[in-house]
């Protein structure tokens, strides 16, 4: 199967073990990026060479919330810049003493490059117009200091025990669809964005683990490639699947003189990147975003995510989180959880925000230290306007269906 093909059945169906990419050295002590490693020359037939990590960070801070007594960690990170585009994307998340982790969404100005704009995007912390409070930041120094809903906000740099450093690796090139005809001006692009770890007693271990979850892996079987190597497969692949689509359909096109143009919808796009959903006490998880546009209205996007014990490197999957047979318990589970999340009351029917009145099990999961929270796409449980969902289910109501080798919700890890 192509990688245009396999990558948007991978999005449409059930998701893979495989969020959205990134980072900084944290416990240098600095406030500077970190390097980046893209090692692949461009060939005759890109548009554009392979590029540094553009600005790409992750980063650990500090705060104690306006109006509460909560001191949280705010983990952040910065996505590469993209070709054309005025604004770098930033994404985060914190979390409060249970360990639900809160979502925040955001962008850094070229023009403004010490300030940083943040806004809340999980449910429960949006309000009206789906625009939760705006976090308003500029750099002073190492921290970030400003407003969280118009009340002061301090923010200091910090690296955590039982935290993972890592650091970010980007990876952008292009192929033209034909580079024997420049007048078409169509592209296809492929971007890599990879955080791999750089501290901790497994960091090999690790990091084989990430680069296996990059390429989709769902079992552990395999041996993982040097990322280097994986991006090379991803970007070759990708490039000799975009010329075969594209060129005949562009061949036919010319040959209708009366109609020909070159077409948008034919700039092509594949993006997998790294999201970290979590990295404290022991406990790494990250998302696999990954994103495919090849022709029509928009493209199609999902997030795989996965849990590691930091300690030994292990994945710790659907199977090595919960008993044999706890599904019918679980399903019953989510169905609880997911009325508020999806903004309903406990008699209001599922099916009034899904496709159906019962939540599936879904093996895309992730932990953080206080509980899992269970991963939907678009389209496999809601409609595509209703974006990825995300169920947040406490350790509480999930102590009897944990298999008992799972370092978390009781076991060696504890929220401290």
């Amino acid at each position: 199967m192509s990688y245009l093909r396999s990558t948007l059945t991978s999005l449409q169906g059930p998701l893979l073990g495989s969020l959205i990419l990134l980072l900084a050295a944290c416990n240098s002590g600095t406030d500077k990026p970190a390097a980046t490693t893209s090692t692949v020359a461009p060939k005759k037939a890109t548009s554009e060479a392979s590029t540094s990590n553009a600005g790409a960070w992750y980063r650990q801070y500090r705060t104690l919330l306006p109006g509460t007594t909560d001191s949280v960690t705010l983990h952040l990170q910065r996505f590469p810049n993209k070709p054309g585009e005025y604004t770098a994307r930033l994404a985060g998340f914190y979390a409060g003493a249970d360990g639900q982790p809160w979502e925040v969404m955001g962008n850094q100005s070229a023009s403004t490059p010490d300030s940083l704009l943040l806004h809340h995007t999980s449910p429960g912390k949006v309000g009206e117009g789906s625009v939760g409070p705006r976090w308003l930041l500029r750099r002073q120094g190492n921290n970030l200091v400003g407003t969280l809903g118009n009340q002061p906000l301090v923010l200091r740099l910090v690296q955590p025990p039982a935290s993972v450093s890592l650091v970010a690796h980007s990876f952008v090139d292009s192929v033209a669809a034909r580079p024997a005809h420049p007048q078409d001006s169509l592209f296809g692009r492929i971007r890599l964005l990879a955080l791999l770890p750089t501290s901790g007693p497994a960091t090999p271990q690790l990091t084989a683990a990430v680069v296996r979850g990059l390429r989709g892996d769902t079992t552990d079987e395999k041996p993982a490639p040097a990322l280097a190597a994986l991006w090379e497969q991803q970007r070759s692949s990708f490039f000799k699947d975009y010329q075969e689509d594209v060129t005949p359909l562009l061949a036919a096109a010319e040959a209708d003189t009366a109609s020909y143009r070159p077409a948008a919808t034919l700039n092509y796009e594949a993006e997998t990147s790294t999201y970290v959903l979590w990295n404290a006490d022991n406990l790494l998880s990250v998302g696999f975003f990954n994103y495919s546009y090849s022709g029509g209205a928009h493209g199609n996007y999902a997030t795989s995510v996965c849990s590691y014990d930091t300690r030994t490197g292990r994945a710790l999957r659907f199977v090595d989180i919960f008993r044999p047979d706890s599904e019918l318990q679980l399903e019953k589970v989510l169905g609880k959880y997911a009325r508020p999340a999806l903004g309903l009351t406990a008699a209001e029917p599922l099916s009034q925000a899904l496709f159906t009145n019962s939540l599936p099990v879904t093996h895309n999961v992730y932990l953080t230290s206080g509980g899992a929270v269970f991963v939907y796409g678009p389209y496999e449980i809601a409609s595509y306007a209703q974006g990825e969902i995300r169920i947040f289910v406490p350790f509480t109501a999930l102590r009897p269906l944990l298999q008992p080798s799972v370092p978390v919700g009781g076991g060696e890890v504890v929220r401290k």
